[in-house]
C-alpha cells in the first residue's frame, strides 16, 4: 500500500513499488522507477529515466536529474541538486545544500556535511562533473570539488579540491596521478 498525494505530478510509464510515501509537491518524470519503502517529502523533483531503489528518503527541495541511480538507503537532507547520470550508492548521506554535477559516481556510505564545528549551517559541498567519490569518504561543508576529481576511499575532505586531480588520506591531500 502506498500513500501518493493526488497533488503529486507523475509522468508516463512510472513504476512505483510498495509502501512508498510521495508528498504533495513531488514531480516525477517519465520512465522513472521507484522501488519500495521510499519517502519523497515536500518539493522533490525526479528527472526522466531515474531509478530510486528501496528505503530512500528525499526531503524538501531535492532535485535529481535524468537517468540517475539512487541506491538503497540513500538520504538527502533537502535543498540538494543532483545532476544527470549521477550514481549515488547505498547508505550515502547528501547534506542540505550539496550539489553534485553530471556523470559523478558516489560510492557506498559517503557522508557529506553542511555544519561547521559550532553547528552552524554553512552550506554543503559542490562536487563537479565526472567525479568519483570513494567508499566511506567524508566531505565537509562548503568546499568545492572540481571536475574530474577522484576522492579515495575513506578520505576526509576538508579543503577544496582542484579539477583533474586525485585526493586521498585523512585529511585528504592531492596525490600525483600515475599514467
Amino acid at each position: 500500500m502506498n500513500h501518493i498525494s493526488p497533488l503529486a505530478k507523475i509522468g508516463k510509464n512510472v513504476e512505483i513499488g510498495n509502501y512508498n510515501i510521495i508528498g504533495d509537491d513531488a514531480v516525477i518524470g517519465d520512465n522513472v522507477k521507484i522501488e519500495n519503502f521510499c519517502i519523497l517529502k515536500g518539493k522533490v523533483v525526479i528527472g526522466n529515466g531515474t531509478v530510486i531503489k528501496s528505503y530512500v528518503e528525499l526531503r524538501e527541495d531535492t532535485i535529481i536529474g535524468e537517468d540517475c541511480i539512487i541506491d538503497s538507503r540513500v538520504s538527502s537532507s533537502g535543498n540538494c541538486k543532483i545532476g544527470n547520470r549521477v550514481v549515488l550508492r547505498y547508505d550515502s548521506i547528501i547534506a542540505r545544500g550539496v550539489e553534485i554535477d553530471d556523470d559523478t559516481y558516489v560510492c557506498p556510505r559517503v557522508m557529506t556535511n553542511n555544519l561547521n564545528t559550532t553547528n552552524v549551517q554553512v552550506g554543503g559541498a559542490k562536487i563537479g562533473k565526472n567525479c568519483f567519490i570513494g567508499t566511506n569518504a567524508v566531505i565537509q561543508h562548503g568546499i568545492i570539488i572540481g571536475d574530474n576529481v577522484v576522492i579515495g576511499s575513506m578520505a576526509f575532505v576538508n579543503k577544496s579540491c582542484d579539477a583533474d586531480s586525485l585526493y586521498m588520506g585523512i585529511p585528504a591531500v592531492k596525490k600525483e596521478k600515475k599514467s
